[in-house]
């Protein structure tokens, strides 16, 4: 325990991925109940649900919401690692809004490229990206996410994978590179 009495965030993580991992295991028979073939897909994805309740995989392209998922349950009942998706699909306003607001922070449209696209550029607005956490997830992913088409493709940015048909290069930050990023 830390002075304010609060977990540090390792033994807090240690503790939500316990209970995620209880929980899932007494949907179990629920999730056979309803879909003997693929009970562990359902019961981890709901036990998720609980774990991360602002998850949202509306707008994310079927093949990489369907990569996204089996990915997470493997990680899951595999390795007993949590994936969570912090941002997924954006829509172009928001991603606009986003960029304006780092373009400001920054003082440059170049500054502001080192950490958002613009929307025309953006994989989040394609619905192929993915933000990620925790930390452990997203190691969990860059170790195993080609499996199912899921790379991280920036240096600066541990988060973010994106879903391709292919391996992709790994660039230093989002606008290394203009032409091969467009959306």
């Amino acid at each position: 325990m830390t002075e304010t009495g609060a977990l540090p965030d390792r033994a807090r993580d240690r503790v939500f991925q316990a209970i995620t991992r209880f929980l899932a295991v007494l949907l179990l028979p629920v999730a056979f109940l309803r879909t003997p073939r693929h009970a562990r897909h359902l019961a981890c994805q709901w036990a998720l649900a609980v774990r991360f309740p602002a998850e949202d995989l509306t707008g994310l392209t079927p093949a990489t919401s369907e990569a996204f998922t089996t990915a997470r349950t493997e990680a899951f009942w595999r390795d007993g690692t949590l994936i969570g998706l912090t941002s997924g699909h954006r829509d172009a306003a928001e991603q606009h809004r986003l960029f304006t607001e780092e373009v400001r922070r920054t003082g440059s449209a170049a500054a502001a490229r080192r950490n958002v696209l613009p929307p025309h550029e953006s994989r989040h607005v394609a619905g192929t990206a993915l933000d990620v956490r925790p930390v452990e997830g997203a190691r969990w992913l860059e170790r195993h996410g080609a499996r199912y088409g899921l790379y991280r493709v920036y240096d600066n940015e541990w988060w973010h994978f994106e879903h391709h048909d292919h391996a992709v290069a790994r660039m230093p930050h989002p606008g290394a590179t203009i032409t091969s990023r467009s959306a």
